[in-house]
Order: structure tokens, then C-alpha cells, then sequence
């Protein structure tokens, strides 16, 4: 596969916070941006509440990558789910002096409505986060407690 790139572009607005936009986002038929306001969170001096942040942005790319990364997979493979969520943690903290984001927890969840697919189900989820493009290009530890139930028809 060739290499590919991502843009971002990012501009402050006021205060601890700003505006992040892609181009590649952008909808030209509706002229909508699709911009996000990130800021400070509100752990660190001045800091905003209630606006994502780049430690909430990491995690949910880890947590993003992860549910894309099962939806190929399993479609891939002809895993047939009724439902997939996750909810996902990243633990920040100090390391020599440095924050990191150290460890991000993923409580992935699939509902599938065959309970002989379960076991297939479990190494897809753990496929997928193997294969993660995000979780392979950092150096914080991922966590998984993979949920699943089956739905009765």
C-alpha cells in the first residue's frame, strides 16, 4: 500500500483553546467545515471543561481505530454481530518528568445473537486490536476486557 497522508489544521481562538478543521473533511455540497474546538483540559492550569482535548482525541483514536478495525475484520470474515460498542480510559501521568498517556483501557462490547460465534468473536476483537494502525504506532500499553452477549432471537 502506498503511504498516505492525513491533514489537520489546527488555529487558537482564545483563552487555552481553538479550532481543528481537516480539508479532507470538509463537505463541498453543504460548504460545512466539520471543525471540532479542542482545549486545555481542565486538570491543567486554566484549563476548559466540556471540550475535547488531545488526551480525549488520543483515546479515542486508539478506541476508533479499534471499532474500524473490527468492522473490517468481521466483515472480512463474515462475522455477523448485531451490536458493537467500547468504551475506552486513557491514564495520563507523570513518568521522569514527562506526561504521557501510559495505558489506554478498552471495554470493547459485541452482541452477537449465535453463542456458537463467541469464541470467533473474541479472537476477531483481539485481531483487530493487533492490526490497530494507532495502537501499533504508540508506546502507551492497551488494555482490553472484552464483553460479549448474546441477544436471543
Amino acid at each position: 500500500m502506498e503511504k498516505h497522508s492525513y491533514n489537520v489544521n489546527i488555529h487558537w481562538t482564545q483563552d487555552r483553546k481553538g479550532m481543528m478543521c481537516s480539508p479532507e473533511l470538509e463537505n463541498k455540497e453543504t460548504n460545512d467545515t466539520n471543525c471540532i474546538e479542542v482545549a486545555t483540559p481542565p486538570e491543567f492550569d486554566k484549563g476548559m471543561p466540556h471540550i475535547w482535548s488531545p488526551e480525549h482525541l488520543f483515546t479515542a483514536a486508539v478506541s476508533s481505530c479499534l471499532m474500524t478495525t473490527f468492522l473490517a475484520i468481521a466483515d472480512y470474515s463474515k462475522l455477523e454481530f448485531v451490536s458493537f460498542k467500547c468504551r475506552s480510559k486513557g491514564i495520563l501521568e507523570n513518568v521522569d518528568g514527562k506526561f504521557v498517556i501510559s495505558e489506554v483501557l478498552l471495554f470493547p462490547e459485541v452482541v452477537i445473537s449465535d453463542e456458537s460465534k463467541r469464541e470467533r468473536t473474541e479472537r476477531i476483537i483481539k485481531k483487530s486490536e493487533k492490526a490497530c494502525l494507532i495502537s501499533n504506532s504508540i508506546t502507551s500499553k492497551i488494555t482490553m476486557e472484552i464483553k460479549i452477549s448474546v441477544q436471543n432471537q
